[in-house]
């Protein structure tokens, strides 16, 4: 039999054209081939929801292609990714053939695959699949929803806020966690409290202990509420003759972590690897596609969309042979460990992330990867390996040290096997406690204990901090909120609308962001609701298993919320939404002043406009002008004229100019540019330097401007062009065509699609 075979993305094409041989052609769709076009009615619920789509301009050449191929051979075969997207896709091929004519009295078959290695694609041939159109469905249903959303929300908030906005049904959830913990952060009263901390030796060794119980009752966490009363306790402590009351302890297991899934990689990912998840799932679509190894293209990873924490059997048999191999015998537990997928709403039978040969280590890649690559792959190899050994051994301990109506407790932990932690440990979202890494030394019952030092530590109560993108990640997989696939897109979207920004790698709010995530919580509660979101999610997960249509939930969904909308745009003014009433009058005219949302964000203003055009800016926290922080010191100095730079504040953000202003006018971004390392062709000398524009907005220029003034808007990337042979290529990212390479040269039109665009 001869075929074409489709996949998605042309990095894989060849190798599986290779693993395939003679008589399979296989074409790359790029994506998604068809779409919603950009306008109202391409979904109509006056026809009970009917979904229009059309052929996406530059996908027009690839459905060519595979067309012009598909005459001369018997069959059609579908390889698009194993996930929903995937299944659209295929169903989308084949929909726009046939409507062509094009598939008659040939066979169309599905296939799917874990990883791209020669017995996954000779395992999939020999057991084609049909289209399951209950997939099919759900993506659809899943498509429509967004768009019903966001076609019909952004324009209503054009309308009260300002054009250019945009809502999502994730999207504005999403941001609705991110403003409510931003608001719960302000509202938070500190509550101090006191901790008494002894210094104790005890024989030859020495430990850390705290103030537990005085007089027969136990310190509750603000029973020393002040330092008065704290500092008391602590002379009591220095003062006391102290032996040791009681020892406990006991021996715990630690279990590995199961292998990673897609929100946990790009959990990890941030934590260890400050990556995000956008780079996250780009660097692993590249393992998954494959690299160069020992002269043929080979695929390092399984598939990275997965919901699974299952491991194939041959998989694991390999890892325990590994394991027995490297670390002895001791270090592999009894049976092969099973790990069960917790999620609801795991999609299909996926298997977890893995590496397609646990025997190739990260040092044998080390020099055949891109660092950051490595990095990733290193990380992935790790947890899937550290997934099979055995479990760390730790004996845990406590003491309780007495004296005349004064108890001290320690605790410890002391490692007595390593197990899985040879090899890997979990990262964290916050901080140890002090507790989890303190040893105890051997103590005995009635043992004397001599105090070294005693001190009263003030605390206060912290509220919860901003998310980064691991616990923002956590968040929404824990409410069942959009899907792991689309988290690295959502958190995206937020950054490139100026929803928020990131301090500290921390999601903080705009002014823009929070005045959009309190209109849609005052006028569409429901939509930005945590739990409405997940059962929407549980509605599509029915869709997919059979057990209802897509139209009845789209119907639910549509007539109370369009109802709402006209409601919201006949009722609610635009000053209702982005003016907010202060107790000041305009100095001006008398009248009340409110804050309003301006194009460089809030400002306070007259409401007696257009008459009275009195108004002055604010500064973060709400106050005005004169509020504004002082210049902060720095350690450089001012390359012009030699005094100190310090850091100001200003429309733009923090930026440092030199103190001998005016005389000296000299100013330089607080970040200093970052060097790509590939040279500029125009002038032949500089390179390229990754700079920040006054609006925030990341360019690229030649190190020598003004002399050159060479700019691009997108990363570049020193890889000559596979087309013309110019110098390099850049990175480009839309929301059409996803990421991929782009020549720089004007006069060539070569580019590779590197990752297919992610639904939202």
């Amino acid at each position: 039999m001869s075929a074409v075979v489709v996949v998605e993305s042309p990095a894989k094409a060849k190798t599986i054209e290779k693993y395939l041989g003679p008589g399979y052609k296989v074409l790359a769709s790029y994506g998604h081939v068809r779409a919603f076009p950009k306008r109202d009615g391409s979904v109509d619920p006056e026809n009970d929801f009917a979904l229009k789509y059309q052929v996406l301009e530059d996908k027009k050449k690839r459905l060519d292609a595979i067309a012009k191929s598909l005459k001369s051979v018997d069959a059609l075969i579908l390889a698009s990714d194993l996930d929903r997207e995937g299944e659209a896709i295929a169903w989308h091929i084949a929909d726009e053939l046939g409507s062509r004519g094009l598939l008659e009295g040939k066979k169309v078959e599905r296939i799917t695959f874990h990883e791209i290695t020669k017995k996954a694609i000779d395992a999939a041939i020999s057991n084609p699949k049909s289209i399951n159109m209950r997939l099919v469905d759900a993506q659809q249903a899943r498509s429509a929803l967004d768009y019903l959303v966001g076609f019909t929300l952004s324009p209503l908030l054009w309308r009260k806020i300002r054009t250019g906005l945009s809502a999502g049904r994730v999207q504005s959830v999403a941001l609705r966690l991110i403003c409510d913990r931003e608001q719960l952060i302000r509202d938070f009263v500190p509550r101090e409290y006191w901790t008494i901390e002894a210094s104790c030796r005890a024989g030859s060794g020495e430990f850390a202990a705290q103030l537990h119980a005085l007089d027969g009752k136990k310190l509750g966490k603000f029973d020393l509420a002040d330092g008065v009363h704290a500092k008391i306790a602590a002379k009591r402590v220095e003062a006391g003759s102290f032996s040791v009351a009681d020892v406990r302890t006991k021996q715990v297991k630690q279990q590995p972590a199961p292998p990673f899934i897609t929100s946990t990689l790009q959990m990890e990912a941030a934590r260890k690897l400050g990556f995000t998840a956008r780079k996250t799932m780009q660097l692993a679509q590249r393992l998954y596609e494959g690299v160069e190894v020992d002269g043929e293209r080979v695929g390092l990873i399984t598939y990275m969309r997965t919901d699974s924490v299952a491991l194939a059997e041959e998989a694991v048999a390999a890892m325990r042979e590994h394991i027995a191999a490297n670390f002895g015998v001791d270090h592999m537990p009894d049976k092969p460990r099973r790990f069960k997928t917790k999620s609801k709403n795991a999609q299909e039978a996926h298997e977890a992330i893995r590496p397609t040969d646990i025997w190739r280590t990260p040092g044998q890649m080390k020099n055949m990867l891109e660092p950051d690559q490595w990095k990733l792959y290193a990380l992935i190899w790790k947890r899937a390996l550290a997934s099979q050994m055995a479990p760390a051994l730790l004996d845990q301990g406590s003491a309780d040290i007495e004296s005349a109506g004064v108890s001290l407790r320690a605790t410890g932990s002391t490692l007595v096997f390593a197990g899985f932690r040879a090899l890997y440990t979990e990262g964290r979202d916050e901080p140890a406690k002090e507790d989890d890494t303190r040893m105890l030394p051997p103590l005995k019952p009635g043992e004397s204990v001599q105090i070294e030092k005693s001190a009263a530590k003030q605390h206060f109560t912290e509220p919860k901090p901003r998310f980064t993108e691991a616990t923002l990640v956590k968040e929404m997989e824990s409410h069942g909120i959009g899907r792991p696939s689309t988290y690295a897109n959502i958190l995206n979207v937020l950054r490139e609308r100026k929803y928020v920004h990131m301090e500290k790698k921390r999601f903080t709010p705009t002014d823009t962001g929070e005045i959009v995530s309190r209109f849609l919580c005052s006028y569409f509660s429901d939509i930005v609701d945590v739990n409405f979101t997940a059962s929407i999610e549980d509605k599509l997960d029915a869709i997919a298993r059979g057990e209802i249509a897509y139209q009845p939930v789209l119907r639910d969904f549509w007539a109370p919320f369009k109802q709402r909308v006209d409601h919201t745009l006949e009722n609610v003014s635009r000053a209702d939404v982005t003016h907010e009433a202060t107790d000041e009058a305009c100095p001006e005219c008398g009248k009340p002043l409110a804050i309003k949302l301006g194009r460089y964000g809030r400002f306070m203003a007259c409401t007696g406009y257009p008459e009275c055009k009195y108004a002055k800016p604010l500064t973060k926290n709400g106050g005005d002008e004169e509020d504004k922080p002082a210049d902060e010191q720095s350690d450089q100095t001012c390359d012009k004229c030699g005094e100190p730079m310090v850091i100001k504040h200003g429309r733009y953000g923090k930026f440092l100019s030199c103190s001998a202003y005016p005389k000296c006018k000299n100013n330089q971004p607080l970040e200093k540019p970052v060097d790509t390392g590939v040279p500029c062709p125009t002038c032949g000398e500089g390179t390229f330097l990754e700079k920040k524009s006054r609006r925030g907005k990341i360019f690229y220029s030649c190190s020598r401007y003004p002399k050159c003034k060479n700019a691009l808007w997108n990363k570049p990337l020193e890889i000559p062009c596979p087309k013309c042979g110019a110098p390099f290529v850049t990175e480009k990212i839309t929301k059409r065509r996803g990421l991929e390479h782009v020549c720089a040269s004007e006069d060539c039109d070569w580019r590779e699609q590197i990752e297919a665009p992610t639904a939202a």
